[in-house]
């Protein structure tokens, strides 16, 4: 019995001392075990995150390549419950919540998208005769380039911009915001003044 606490012991201070020699190594496994176990409880978006984190300190690792193959599968989940939420016909109301700016009726059009699972259009519905006029169509493409990011909601249009799409709780609310560009120069970040778009699901 002496023998079997002395061999725990020598195991407990080899980790001790592992842990202190590999901080790094040790966060990395403290972020990857916590995502699991976010993972387990369902609640997707938290694990996302924090595999994501995991992968990118180390993707050579066990815990790094367990981590993308997390990641792919939640994208997967998280998108498809988007998607799911995502389409339909949805009002431009402007660059501000709804409730931070008055709303103004006197245009003789009101702008508009819809939104299927291939495309998304952009239209301008006279607002007495109810004729739309479209004005361009887009692919629906999930912007994908950094598979071990943790958007699973960011599109990219055929310009290159990137914007990242997030519903409210009750999904009749969506909120756009440009937080990058995608062209031949490779993606550029976009920090500060981004363009932000609001949409209010028509009933």
């Amino acid at each position: 019995m002496k023998k079997k606490y002395i061999t725990i012991l020598i195991l407990l201070l080899s980790f001790k001392s592992f842990c202190q020699s590999n901080p790094k190594e040790a966060f990395q496994k403290n972020r990857y075990e916590l995502a699991v176990s976010h993972y387990n409880k369902g609640e997707y978006t938290k694990a996302l995150d924090l595999f994501s984190v995991a992968c990118k300190m180390n993707p050579e690792n066990q815990f790094g390549k367990q981590s993308i193959e997390k990641i792919e599968i939640l994208k997967s989940i998280l998108r498809k419950d988007f998607l799911n939420k995502f389409l339909g016909v949805w009002y431009f109301s402007g660059d501000k919540p709804t409730w931070a700016v008055k709303e103004e009726d006197n245009k003789a059009f009101t702008k508009l998208m819809e939104v299927n699972e291939n495309k998304i259009a952009f239209y301008e519905e006279d607002k007495k005769t109810k004729t739309k006029t479209l004005i361009k169509s887009e692919d629906l493409v999930f912007y994908d380039k950094n598979k071990s990011d943790p958007l699973f909601s960011a599109l990219i249009l055929s310009n290159g911009n990137i914007w990242l799409c997030t519903l409210s709780e009750d999904s009749k609310i969506l909120h756009a915001v440009n937080i990058a560009s995608d062209n031949q120069d490779g993606v550029k970040k976009i920090d500060i003044d981004n363009q932000e778009r609001f949409y209010t699901k028509a009933l």
